[in-house]
């Protein structure tokens, strides 16, 4: 499991995902499908994001299907910009769907 923050052209978003990439091909065609044909992403260590959004966290795994591997942890950029420093954060992962330039 992976969780990353994202900076998408509508904001920045905390997700977590089963998939082993960021830029897996099915995690980018379920992001394309939100509306998300670019971004650049941080990974967050999923402990580290369960220990700052507390219960949020465990309401929204809870909440988790085998068939599911992408949950958005959080939508509000301000709030994950206050939870994480950027020192924190893994080194940045860009993903640019080629169809959507």
């Amino acid at each position: 499991m992976k969780a990353a923050l994202l900076f998408t052209g509508s904001g920045p978003l905390v997700i977590v995902t089963s998939h082993a990439s960021l830029t897996d091909p099915a995690l980018t065609e379920k992001l394309r499908a939100k509306g998300i044909e670019k971004f650049i992403a941080y990974e967050v260590p999923v402990p580290m994001a369960r220990e700052r959004y507390g219960g949020h966290f465990q309401v929204v795994m809870r909440d988790l299907h085998e068939s599911d591997d992408l949950r958005v942890l959080d939508f509000n950029g301000e709030r994950a910009f206050r939870l994480f420093r950027l020192a924190e954060l893994g080194p940045p992962v860009m993903f640019e769907d080629e169809k959507a330039a």
